[in-house]
């Protein structure tokens, strides 16, 4: 049976890390908005390229250039058995638009078994998680000062190279960005409540500890 995961939870929450654990435990794609962007505009693709006009201008890259970078994403034959979606949807309009295109999937995925999982955690401990948010520019591994910091004060375990902190991990950015996922994404929850697809994990635990429950609820 193909399986579609929809990864929900505010930022910080810890739900990146637990999608690629739970991809290549079960060999299927990890699909991220953020990481496809980057890649079309890398590879200067047709979206790529519209979606670098916004962003060099400092605007959002429109909803129909994501939706279509997502649809063109899971439409590749490595998504046949499934994958896991983070990042997207975000709104109830990115939902409905998720239906449309499993509708039209060639492989199916209207009948696929689908399970959205909501990653449950306090707003004052991600601000404190993201303020503590450090990142290795080379691979991209993400560390935290308090939970998982690296072996090597300021330095990545696997490349040796300094961690950077982002510009907008700080609490005063923090707190804009949970009011803003409150706002525009929490709806979703009601929304796939009601299709019966919703299922809810305490993400206030160790990563091992939230695997463990991801597993669960999922299975």
């Amino acid at each position: 049976m193909k399986k579609v995961f929809i990864f929900l939870g505010p930022p910080g929450c810890g739900k990146g890390t637990q999608t690629d654990r739970l991809s290549k435990e079960l060999n299927i794609p990890h699909v991220d908005t953020g990481s496809l962007l980057r890649e079309n505009i890398k590879n200067e693709t047709e979206f790529g390229k519209i979606a670098k006009s916004f962003i060099d201008k400092g605007q959002l890259v429109p909803i129909e250039v994501v939706q279509s970078v997502i649809n063109e994403r899971i439409s590749r034959e490595d998504c046949r058995e499934g994958y896991i979606l983070d990042g997207f949807p975000r709104s109830i309009e990115q939902a409905e638009a998720l239906k449309t295109m499993w509708e039209n999937s060639p492989f199916e995925f209207e009948k696929s078994e689908k399970v959205a999982v909501y990653f449950d955690i306090p707003t004052d401990v991600l601000v404190e998680r993201l303020i503590n948010r450090r990142s290795c520019p080379k691979c991209g591994k993400i560390y935290n000062l308090i939970s998982s910091a690296p072996k090597n004060e300021g330095k990545c375990d696997i490349c040796g190279v300094d961690l950077v902190q982002r510009k907008d991990d700080t609490k005063e950015t923090a707190v804009l960005r949970f009011e803003t996922y409150n706002n525009e994404t929490m709806p979703l929850l009601d929304f796939y409540k009601n299709e019966g697809l919703l299922v809810q994990i305490n993400a206030n635990q160790g990563i091992d500890e939230v695997y463990t429950e991801l597993k669960k609820v999922i299975s």
